[in-house]
This record gives structure tokens, C-alpha cells and sequence, in this order.
């Protein structure tokens, strides 16, 4: 909104606002406005969490060092989503249907978080939305993103073939050709990409949601993400980089840019907060809609594979949960004493600002080497 003000409106009687054209200046007035938000409204919010009693449940068979926790405000989530939303709607040019997308699926993914919070601050035990009615939602959400982007592919602006790292010539189309042509069954030559689009955008989200078991763990791992998908999402939308790159080129996600800058803002603005001690948590609110968020920015950058190594972390923590079940179920036996990941560590004695500090050390690591593959082709 601010960006149709100062740059078709205002620019012609002051000149120095032509500024506002390049998508660099935006994203990062973008990135401060979103952390002063956070900055800002974090003692409000706190502060009216509390007088509301939204406050965290632990589970008994948890860590019991976590009890203490109990009590502490939740639903901070609320904080992030309006620091991502607020200036990614007055700095980016509502006309790009990948940052309304983006916008859209943050806050689709954040409403099913809010109602799984909501569920379990007004009955007051650890539960929430069934696993089945969350996930349900979810596929409902990835489905929409999928036939959005399916109908940028009919005006040529998208892709369904995926790029994979190290390998430039190869990418494989997720539509199967055959049936396009067949009247009554094309919409079966869609299953493989949405099914994609599920696994990939459902699974970073449950990912981001398992990873926020301690205080300021999962927002700084999603801070690392979102400052490599700002650079990731600048690159694939610059024809000089893409080209010297060997990347998709994707010129209408130049505006996403500006989405990734909030991202970071708002991640940086809520760690201020949740580090430890944390004054609030996120909530299922926040960590799904980080999660959807950063899901979708990588389907629609084409970088669905990469984000295995840029979202490494989440992957992990999502993969010991499905270890574990599976091994129990199978076998009767436990591989780690508790998952997600990061409960092991904390059961085997180290110290809770130890294992967050060296999983940010790992996510940082994870983000380089996703940019070195860039050019490693």
C-alpha cells in the first residue's frame, strides 16, 4: 500500500521516492518494518496473553525440567503472522499473484494452528484438532496452492518439472503427459504435483511445529531459512544471476523477495522475545504458518529438493518422530529415549541453551552449503 503511495502517487513531486522501485530498498524496509512491529507489539501481546490466561500446557511425559514452563503465554504465533503479513501488504506490489499466494497460505496454514491453540487453551490439556482433522486441512491448503499454481501454469509462468541440485539437465515433469489430452480424466495428470505439493509444503510445516520444543530453537533455525530463501528468491528472479547460475528463472517472483524480507524481520523481532528464558511461545499458530510459509515460497521457487538441505533441520526433527513411531510399532523398541531430536539430546543431559545454540549452528551450515549447490551444478 505504502509502495503504491510513494511510488506511482508521490514520486513525481518528490523524486528521491523512485527509490521504492527496486526490489532490494523494499525488502529491506520490509525486513525493519516487520521487526519493529514485532518489536513493538511483543510487550502488548505478552502482556494481553496473559490477562486472557492463554497459557502453555506441558505434557507430563515430556522433559521434567519442562514443567516449569507451564504457564508461560502461547499464541505468540499471532505476532509473527502480522509482522510477515502487515508489510509484506504495504511494501510488495499486490498484483503478483506468488506474493497474495504466499500471504494466503501463511495465513491458511496459521488459522488451522490458531484453532488447534484455541482448542487446547479453552479445554486446558495438551490437545487440540485431531491429527487426522489437521492434517485434513492441511491437504485442503496444499491442494489450493497446487491449483493456483497450476493455473499460472496454463498462462506459461509456471513450472511443474523440478530442478535438482548438481544435476542441470535434469528435471522431471511431476504432470504426466498422457493424460492431458484425455477429456474426462486430465485432472488425474495433477495427482503426482499435488501429492508433491502436500509432502513438501505439510510435511515443512509439521516439521517447523515438531522443531518448537525449545524456547527460541525453532524461530532462529526459521530465521537462518528465511534469509537463504530471501537470497535464493532474489537470484531466481534477476535474469544476469539466474542465467550465470543455470537456475529457473521465475521474473514474477521478484515481489516474493519482499515476502522472504518480512519473514526474516518478523523471525528476528519474535527471537527477541522467545530466546531463553522465553517470555512467549509461538504456538501451533506460529510454527505452521511459518512452516506453510516457507513450504510454498519453495514450490514456488522450484527449489523443492534444495529445501531438504535448507530446511535440514525440520526435516531431521520431522524424520526422528516417524523413526520412532515406526521402530515402536515394529519392533516394540525406542531408537532415541524421546523425539523430536532435540528431547534426546535433553535426556541425555545436555544443557537446553547448548542444544538450541548448536542446532542454529546446523542450520546455519545447512543454509550455506544449499547456496553453495547454486552454482555447483
Amino acid at each position: 500500500m505504502l509502495y503504491y503511495l510513494f511510488f506511482f502517487a508521490l514520486r513525481r513531486h518528490f523524486s528521491p521516492l523512485n527509490v521504492f522501485r527496486y526490489i532490494t530498498v523494499r525488502t529491506a524496509v520490509a525486513s525493519l518494518t516487520a521487526l519493529l512491529l514485532s518489536l513493538i507489539l511483543g510487550p502488548w501481546m505478552i502482556r494481553r496473553l496473559r490477562e486472557l490466561q492463554v497459557k502453555q500446557y506441558i505434557r507430563e511425559e515430556g522433559p521434567q525440567r519442562h514443567q516449569a514452563k507451564a504457564g508461560t503465554p502461547t499464541m505468540g504465533g499471532l505476532l509473527i503472522v502480522s509482522a510477515i503479513v502487515i508489510p509484506t501488504l504495504l511494501w510488495a506490489d499486490l498484483r503478483n499473484v506468488y506474493v497474495l499466494l504466499a500471504v494466503g497460505a501463511t495465513l491458511a496454514f496459521g488459522t488451522i494452528g490458531f484453532i488447534d491453540d484455541y482448542n487446547k487453551v479453552v479445554r486446558k490439556r495438551n490437545k487440540g484438532l485431531s491429527a487426522m482433522g489437521k492434517l485434513l486441512l492441511q491437504i485442503l491448503t496444499c491442494a489450493f496452492v497446487g491449483a493456483v499454481l497450476i493455473g499460472m501454469q496454463a498462462k506459461g509462468a509456471y513450472s511443474t518439472q523440478l530442478s535438482v541440485p548438481f544435476l542441470k539437465r535434469l528435471h522431471p515433469n511431476l504432470v504426466i503427459g498422457s493424460l492431458l489430452n484425455a477429456r474426462f480424466i486430465w485432472p488425474l495428470a495433477y495427482v503426482p504435483f499435488i501429492l508433491f505439493l502436500v509432502i513438501v509444503i505439510a510435511g515443512l510445516s509439521n516439521g517447523v511445529n515438531l522443531t518448537d520444543g525449545l524456547d527460541g530453537l525453532a524461530i532462529g533455525c526459521v530465521l537462518v531459512t528465511a534469509v537463504a530463501l530471501t537470497v535464493i528468491t532474489y537470484l531466481s528472479s534477476n535474469a544476469v544471476y539466474a542465467q550465470y547460475l543455470e537456475i529457473q528463472k521465475i521474473p514474477d517472483a521478484a515481489e516474493l523477495t519482499i515476502f522472504c524480507g518480512s519473514l526474516t524481520g518478523a523471525s528476528l523481532g519474535f527471537l527477541w522475545y522467545n530466546a531463553h528464558p522465553a517470555e512467549v511461545f509461538m504456538g501451533d499458530v506460529g510454527s505452521l504458518a511459518l512452516g506453510g510459509a516457507i513450504g510454498t515460497i519453495a514450490v514456488i521457487l522450484k527449489q523443492e529438493i534444495l529445501m531438504l538441505s535448507i530446511g535440514g533441520i525440520f526435516i531431521i526433527e520431522l524424520l526422528s518422530v516417524m523413526l520412532q513411531v515406526a521402530s515402536f510399532k515394529l519392533t516394540g523398541k525406542r531408537i532415541f529415549k524421546m523425539s523430536p531430536l532435540h528431547h534426546h539430546f535433553e535426556l541425555i543431559g545436555w544443557g537446553e541453551s547448548k542444544i538450541i545454540v548448536r542446532f542454529w549452528i546446523l542450520a546455519l551450515v545447512f543454509a550455506l552449503f544449499s547456496l553453495t549447490t547454486l552454482k555447483l551444478r
